[in-house]
């Protein structure tokens, strides 16, 4: 015991990095997957074209290759240098955007075709129907899957010691190197399944407050 207090200093300031990842990516992914889940439904064919190849390189290549690219990559073509904190970010807002973007576009594709053309007749324009019927459906529909995707940002924000972020994960790597004993990775293991469990909790809560047929009964 004496052990784990004199190492959970260090991991309490690797789990500032990982809340600030996992924060700053839901607050970038959910709005932008929002917005190309939108685009999706465009008439314009090069806008579609170009946007399913932004989803199908996202989610069909590995999140630590995409990290290592956008940080060691960009900065080798010379294109753009990130630092470490804001390349780990800007890869994760893109990935998770993807995945958000196919959650979203399925979640409109339930929405009966029949709401849209009604709001149009009530004279509700594009943005209004979207913000007043649509989107409102939309996330009642969708928050199961969304819900899912937030655990799993979770236990992927781990990937970030790639590039030498100080995260839970890169604290418990260095003090099982340092000290030669396993515990500290126990201790970060332990740690994360106490996010999970808060994360799906809360996205439980959510789910709950926007079932509103039970609400009503």
């Amino acid at each position: 015991m004496n052990y784990l207090w004199s190492i959970l200093p260090s991991m309490l300031d690797g789990l500032k990095m990982t809340f600030g990842v996992f924060g700053l990516t839901l607050i970038g992914a959910i709005p932008l997957g929002i917005l190309v889940a939108m685009a999706l439904r465009s008439e314009i064919v090069l806008l579609k074209m170009l946007i399913n190849f932004y989803i199908w390189v996202m989610r069909g290549t590995p999140l630590l290759l995409q990290i290592v690219f956008v940080y060691y990559g960009l900065s080798l073509a010379q294109i753009v240098t990130f630092p470490r904190f804001e390349a780990a970010v800007v890869t994760f807002i893109l990935n998770y955007a993807a995945y958000f973007a196919e959650i979203f576009r399925g979640g409109l594709q339930s929405v009966p075709q029949g709401q849209f053309e009604g709001a149009q007749v009530l004279g509700f324009s594009k943005l209004q129907t979207m913000q007043k019927i649509i989107l409102p459906q939309v996330t009642k529909i969708v928050m199961p899957s969304v819900g899912n995707e937030v655990v799993n940002l979770v236990k992927d924000s781990s990937l970030v010691y790639v590039i030498g972020l100080g995260d839970l994960m890169r604290a418990g790597n260095i003090a099982a190197a340092r000290d030669v004993t396993l515990v500290p990775y126990l201790l970060v293991g332990l740690l994360y399944l106490i996010l999970t469990v808060v994360a799906t909790l809360i996205m439980r809560k959510i789910e709950e407050s926007l079932d509103y047929d039970r609400l009503n009964r």
